[in-house]
């Protein structure tokens, strides 16, 4: 006679998730992201060390704006070698914007110390940024103050001091930032205000260019108000002190 069979259910024991698989395919693919954005930023920068900067991000950000606003968009910008941009205009940028260019390693901390002090006793002044840290902003980044901004800014800022160096910097800077309403870089800059190549530029004309700098689409180079002919002055009589530019 055979054995009745047993009723007795068996239970399959529940598959447990590998969540350890999960998190390894998380950190595998932000270990990617920052692999790539290393790759592409390092490539870029190599990039622009020998070629022209057609665009930036300020351009296409005045386009969009004048678009959206109704306006015609107003773009002149015209890319010439350093060589071509009289010493003049270098000299007033450097007297205006960043003494010490030629000496530190893209970061004035002084500077920077002191915008910190200042602007914590609610003094509205300049924020303490070099030319290379303008030219890192203007070429690679977005206008803003935020902590990520900033912190892109003083990586690409180390990247151009170490590939490119002062002199493609300066060249750079003076063929890409902003000098009037829709007016970029030193030759489109000139002869907007001056009707004349960038060349020759007299030292009175290049502090007039540099003066405006902080706003270029509030204040103008030529029949300029009280403030910004005094910044002309004073520009002036600080360029006679940058001597001979050995970049």
């Amino acid at each position: 006679m055979a054995a009745p069979k047993s009723t007795k259910k068996t239970t399959k024991k529940p598959i447990k998730k590998d969540t350890k698989t999960g998190s390894n395919m998380i950190k595998k693919f932000f270990l990617k992201l920052i692999l790539g954005f290393f790759g592409i930023s390092i490539f870029f920068v190599v990039l622009f060390k020998f070629v022209p900067v057609p665009l930036t991000p300020l351009m296409i950000i005045r386009i969009i704006e004048n678009k959206s606003s109704g306006q015609d968009a107003v773009f002149s910008h015209d890319w010439e070698p350093l060589e071509n941009i009289s010493t003049n205009l270098q000299k007033a940028v450097i007297a205006s914007e960043d003494g010490l260019f030629l000496y530190h390693n893209g970061f004035d901390f002084g500077a920077m110390q002191k915008a910190f002090k200042n602007n914590g006793r609610g003094r509205k002044i300049k924020g303490g940024s070099t030319i290379s840290q303008q030219t890192a902003k203007n070429v690679f980044l977005w206008q803003g103050r935020s902590y990520l901004r900033k912190g892109l800014e003083a990586y690409f800022t180390v990247l151009i001091e170490l590939i490119w160096g002062k002199e493609r910097i300066m060249e750079v800077y003076l063929n890409s930032i902003e000098m009037g309403d829709g007016i970029y870089g030193a030759q489109a800059a000139t002869q907007y205000w001056y009707r004349k190549d960038c060349t020759s530029l007299t030292p009175t004309q290049a502090a007039g260019i540099a003066a405006i700098l902080p706003s270029p689409r509030k204040y103008k180079a030529t029949g300029s108000s009280t403030y910004i002919n005094n910044r002309k002055t004073k520009i002036v009589k600080v360029m006679r002190t940058v001597g001979e530019l050995k970049y």
